[in-house]
């Protein structure tokens, strides 16, 4: 550090923290004999602040506003602007980095004519490590200046003003460090598997650095089975474990909610909200309080499930079902989906406030047979993972696990289910292993174990089969469990016969429909066509 000299030309913008211990010292003429560091700042000879935006905590106007007056009379000619931060705890190192963040983006920076200064003195350590991380990423182009008293000087309210060098290439040592303590948090969210496929890493790259920074909604998009459960499992562990979040980690599959069971489920309800409701529920929205949320399947969310949801992550409070009492909860939300939900936006399924409040940060998680060169590295992950819940030592011979690499790698290898069908074809061939050894003929057997079940058609429901290519791509259709293709086919058959979606209602609701009072065959048929992106128009066109 050194001493600051005067700057010529341009103005000097210091923008800083209202001390509110430090600043507040002394009462009456006493507090001009003390250092205050905010007054001291204005009192240098060398440093003239032209401009100081000072941030103060919202219960601290009034002390705000004395420091301003006293700086006036100090130095008239710095322009103060008091600035409210409305930080609720500035103790918490991801809100107060998101307010600072929030701030610089907006802030009218004007580097031709203005140099900035960031005042690190005051203000909490959490406060002062981003100011810090700003100033290096250069979201703030300033300076980081420091003030400190001295007692032996004659005007011991004056103080020193140090400037603080941030030009970490010099210290190899500590960007060394920095380095490596990403590449151990990059690690951890690969579970300590050696993946090469670049775009890949260079993902988990991304979402380790952000998920330090920031508690904003992420969206993760993928096909099942491609490990978005356990990504998100693994970002909440990496934040517990840097003391950014204390609350619980809950997974709901969205899928498996439905009815009024879905805002029970996710809103909790009061005792008698409903019939069978005999007691109170807290709601997994309530449990995931300061922790993280997974909504796995996201889509599959009702519109009224999505206002609300949209309003809790807003508010970050909701009324459970029967109650006039709000709760509030403040939890970090994971999304998962592996559908297209601009299209889902598109079709009406999915409201376009709600994706633009989740869609912040967004990765699409690769399926295991775009990433064939992690293959082995997963292969192995996973027989060592049997080993450990089994208490087993099991291993491939060489030619064996050449074998089952080769197929793996090749075309042939569709891994329909990805990560799912890895798991399940290993946790046979170990099952099956003699004496611990999985061989070539083990290998063998799961390898026509696999090309079965990959090769499974959809088999004709009537003499003229629908084929779902027609209508859905590859991709979407593997996503489909047998049973919804079997389904999906034979409502597509019925409509293509019928002149209007009503006689196809009639037909495929022929009993559920004298059972209700009133009847929309219509939009069952139009909301069940949308789930699939299908409309009855394109059906009846072929």
């Amino acid at each position: 550090m050194k001493q600051r000299k005067a700057s010529s030309g341009k103005q000097n913008v210091v923008i800083g923290t209202l001390g509110v211990v430090k600043d507040g010292k002394g009462r009456g003429a006493k507090r001009w004999n003390m250092w205050r560091p905010t007054i001291g700042l204005v009192k240098q000879d060398d440093f003239v602040v032209d401009r100081l935006e000072l941030f103060y905590p919202p219960s601290y106007l009034r002390m705000a506003q004395r420091v301003a007056d006293d700086i006036q009379q100090t130095s008239p000619a710095t322009e103060v602007a008091l600035i409210e931060a409305a930080i609720s705890d500035p103790w918490d190192l991801a809100e107060s980095y998101r307010w600072l963040e929030e701030f610089a983006r907006h802030y009218p920076f004007n580097t031709d004519k203005e140099n900035y200064y960031l005042h690190i003195t005051t203000g909490t350590h959490i406060h002062q490590i981003c100011m810090f991380l700003l100033a290096e990423a250069r979201l703030f182009p300033a300076q980081l200046i420091q003030t400190s008293p001295q007692p032996d000087a004659d005007d011991k309210a004056k103080g020193q003003l140090l400037t603080i060098d941030l030009e970490l290439g010099k210290y190899d040592l500590l960007a060394k460090r920095f380095q490596e303590e990403a590449q151990t948090a990059q690690e951890f969210l690969k579970e300590g598997i050696n993946t090469r496929n670049a775009d890949f890493n260079l993902m988990i790259a991304e979402i380790e650095q952000v998920a330090q920074l920031s508690d904003a909604p992420i969206l993760l998009n993928g096909p099942t089975g491609a490990g978005k459960t356990q990504l998100a499992r693994k970002l909440y562990e990496l934040r517990v474990n840097k003391g950014l979040t204390q609350g619980s980690f809950v997974a709901v599959n969205c899928a498996t909610l439905v009815g009024d069971g879905a805002m029970s489920s996710l809103f909790g309800h009061k005792k008698g909200a409903f019939t069978g409701a005999a007691s109170d529920r807290s709601g997994f929205l309530r449990q995931a309080d300061r922790g993280i949320l997974f909504l796995d399947e996201i889509g599959e969310l009702g519109l009224d499930e999505q206002a609300m949801l949209l309003h809790a992550i807003e508010q970050q409070c909701f009324y459970p079902m029967g109650s006039d009492q709000e709760v509030h909860s403040q939890f970090q939300l994971i999304a998962g989906t592996n559908k297209d939900l601009q299209q889902e936006v598109a079709n009406g399924s999915f409201r376009e406030d709600l994706l633009a409040r989740i869609n912040i940060w967004q990765w699409a998680l690769p399926g295991l047979a775009d990433r064939r060169q992690d293959i082995e590295a997963n292969l192995d992950f996973e027989l060592e993972k049997y080993n450990q819940i089994q208490h087993k030592v099991i291993r491939f011979n060489a030619r064996a696990k050449r074998r089952y690499l080769k197929f793996a790698l090749s075309d042939n290898a569709s891994w329909k289910a990805n990560f799912r069908d890895l798991n399940a074809s290993v946790v046979r061939m170990a099952t099956l292993s003699n004496h611990g050894l999985i061989d070539e003929k083990n290998v063998d057997i799961e390898i026509q174990r696999l090309q079965r079940r990959w090769q499974t058609t959809l088999p004709d429901t009537s003499n003229s089969a629908i084929e779902l290519s027609h209508y859905l791509s590859q991709q979407a259709i593997t996503q489909l469990d047998l049973f919804e293709q079997l389904q999906l086919t034979s409502v597509i058959q019925i409509c293509r016969q019928c002149s209007s979606m009503a006689e196809a209602g009639r037909r495929l609701f022929n009993v559920s429909r004298d059972q209700k009072a009133s009847s929309n065959d219509s939009h069952r048929i139009k909301t069940y066509l949308n789930k699939y992106g299908l409309t009855f128009t394109q059906l009846r066109a072929g």
